[in-house]
């Protein structure tokens, strides 16, 4: 039996995945509420075939628990904040989670840790809990780190399709994880050592914020001397070993706005560019911020409450708003001791912040000017709602259709 724990973003698609293709599996996670949810029958956030997935999983036979079990096998994937202060990764729920597995678990049990970790985290903190509880690695327990590699908004088919990676310290463990994850996953598995599986994760989604750091960074260089930096992207990526990304209003979620902060964090007189890289990037929901006041003054718009952000969550067509530039610019704005802002968002039925709307016409009749801060396929197909408005574009969602229009980019 596997007991995954943590049923989020990852635990609960991962559990769903493995159940319905025929691996006895029990969900743990400690908050009752959600467990009561899917108990009822009901997923917990909004993803496309997940509900399908989810029944699927139920009619296989998981089952949904606060307890931890005793089980082969754990799945540990529960989140990995980092320290804002210190930028080293934050591992105290995945240590209070192997604490708790360790008194249930049976001799020769494995416990596979998917939360991302910053490199030698295994090392530094898991181990030593192992050994504080009269235990030894590679006998009485199996370590395993294999970082999830998904993404909201097509959870599903990454899950099947992306290559993993599995870290183990005996190749004939690291074999029998990579059975179970190669039960539905039919890209590449790649067994490693922990400390080079736990590298590649962090690595990768340092290469994202970067080259998004590049692309933010141009942006504000081109706003400084008035040139389209859209035209200048277009134009640079026709050369066959250029590809510049799109800039946009921040970087949210919990894997490229704060894993790369761990290499920062461990690695502090060596991780330069990724620093600059991530600064370039939490920087920009200040800058959009100042664009709004910028444009407020240019069209002699006063009232701040005539602003109204379009999206709430991270990325399009998701409902998942952790790390969101939304959340940071709406924070931002609250410590510069100034409040107003409307927000909307189609993904989001909850009501979250103030001055929160839950439907695009009623928000569009109470304001003056629009930032589209999230590309939602709703906003894109109403866009020419917007026509009569004041738009600051930070995802390029408008282009050539707003000629003539009162449209400003970042």
């Amino acid at each position: 039996m596997i007991n995954v724990i943590g049923l989020g973003y990852i635990g609960l698609p991962t559990a769903l995945m493995m159940a319905s293709h025929g691996l006895k599996v029990v969900g743990t996670d400690y908050n009752h509420e959600l467990v009561d949810m899917l108990r009822a029958g009901h997923t917990t956030f909004k993803e496309e075939g997940l509900d399908a997935l989810f029944n699927s999983a139920v009619k296989s036979g998981i089952v949904f628990t606060t307890e931890y079990q005793t089980a082969e096998t754990y799945i540990i994937s529960v989140p990995t904040p980092y320290d804002k202060f210190s930028k080293r990764v934050d591992t105290s729920y995945v240590v209070e989670a192997v604490k708790n597995v360790i008194k249930v678990a049976p001799k020769g049990a494995s416990v596979v840790v998917e939360s991302t970790v910053s490199p030698g985290t295994m090392d530094k903190f898991i181990r030593p809990v192992i050994k504080e509880a009269g235990l030894e690695t590679g006998e009485d327990i199996y370590l395993v780190h294999a970082p999830e590699r998904i993404i909201p908004g097509n959870m599903i088919y990454e899950l099947i399709h992306n290559n993993r990676t599995i870290g183990a310290d005996e190749k004939e463990i690291g074999k029998k994880i990579k059975s179970y994850y190669a039960s539905f996953c039919r890209g590449e598995i790649v067994v490693t050592d922990i400390r080079s599986a736990e590298m590649t994760k962090v690595v990768e989604n340092t290469y994202r914020a970067v080259n998004i750091a590049f692309a933010n960074e141009l942006a504000k260089i081109c706003r400084h001397d008035g040139i389209d930096v859209y035209e200048i992207i277009r134009i640079c990526n026709m050369h066959p070993r250029v590809n510049i990304l799109q800039p946009g209003p921040g970087v949210g979620g919990h894997c490229i706005s704060v894993d790369p902060w761990f290499l920062v964090g461990d690695y502090p007189s060596l991780a330069n560019v990724i620093n600059e890289s991530m600064k370039t990037n939490d920087g920009m929901p200040d800058f959009v911020l100042n664009r709004i006041y910028e444009i407020m003054k240019e069209e002699k718009l006063t009232d701040i409450s005539r602003v109204g952000l379009y999206g709430l969550t991270y990325k399009e067509n998701v409902d998942d708003m952790r790390e969101s530039p939304t959340l940071q610019l709406l924070a931002s704005q609250k410590r510069h001791l100034a409040d107003g802002l409307k927000v909307y968002d189609p993904m989001i039925e909850a009501d979250i912040v103030e001055n929160q709307y839950h439907d695009l016409s009623g928000f569009l009749n109470d304001i003056d000017m629009v930032v589209i801060m999230v590309a939602h396929d709703e906003i894109k197909k109403n866009c020419m709602d917007l026509k009569d408005k004041i738009i600051l574009d930070t995802r390029n969602v408008i282009g050539s259709l707003g000629r003539g229009w009162k449209l400003r980019t970042l």
